[in-house]
């Protein structure tokens, strides 16, 4: 049975992890809000490696929602290929930019609700948005944040939402964004999904996982 975690951990979790990962951050390459939102659409089911490559080119040549607009769907998925599902996301993203000049005034909305009205947008981009482009607390859960702070104990649900929830509840509100950013370089280099590398992680004396498996 997992015990509730006190917040005094939490805090000793997290400061941990900012020793070993001083200068976590999001790794999706971008200049402003509206290239952040394009690559956060683009990451989808996709590593921010890949990502980065495909908008070295891309930002080079749209800049604005107007010059997306210039593409049909069938030539943005094309230039987006290798990011996988291609044809999904240039609709969407097709789709946003007209929203954002037609609802938006050409700007990147700065608020959830807004956010979520685009296409291609759910809570996690949103949330990548608000935190990274608009220095707004949030915490966006994707794969490695729902696997890591449910593997240690900073949240004890099965979906995204109910994680989302526990790590408000449970983290302070002014640690929420760097806490989001130091989870995921945790679930990518030491808490991977098939073989989390246990013997090398300092938060076994904290971790529900290592205990119900190691010990």
């Amino acid at each position: 049975m997992k015990r509730d975690i006190n917040k005094r951990e939490v805090d000793e979790i997290l400061d941990i992890l900012e020793q070993i990962y001083p200068d976590a951050k999001t790794e999706l390459n971008h200049s402003n809000s509206f290239e952040l939102l394009i690559a956060t659409i683009l990451s989808a089911q996709c590593t921010d490696k890949r990502v980065n490559i495909v908008t070295k080119e891309l930002f080079k040549e749209c800049k604005t929602p107007e010059d997306y607009l210039k593409f049909t769907q069938e030539e943005l998925g094309e230039k987006i290929r290798t990011c996988g599902f291609y044809k999904n996301k240039s609709k969407n993203i097709l789709r946003a930019c007209k929203m954002i000049i037609e609802e938006f005034d050409g700007e990147v909305p700065d608020t959830r609700e807004d956010l979520m009205k685009l296409p291609g947008v759910g809570r996690k981009t949103a949330n990548v948005v608000l935190s990274n482009a608009f220095s707004v607390d949030a915490i966006a859960v994707d794969t490695h944040v729902f696997r890591v702070s449910n593997r240690i104990g900073l949240a004890n649900s099965k979906n995204v939402l109910d994680t989302e929830k526990d790590l408000m509840n449970n983290i302070k509100k002014e640690r929420w964004s760097k806490a989001h950013h130091l989870l995921i370089f945790h679930g990518r280099r030491i808490c991977k999904a098939r073989k989390p590398l246990c013997n090398e992680c300092p938060l076994t004396n904290y971790c529900n996982y290592y205990k119900e498996n190691f010990k």
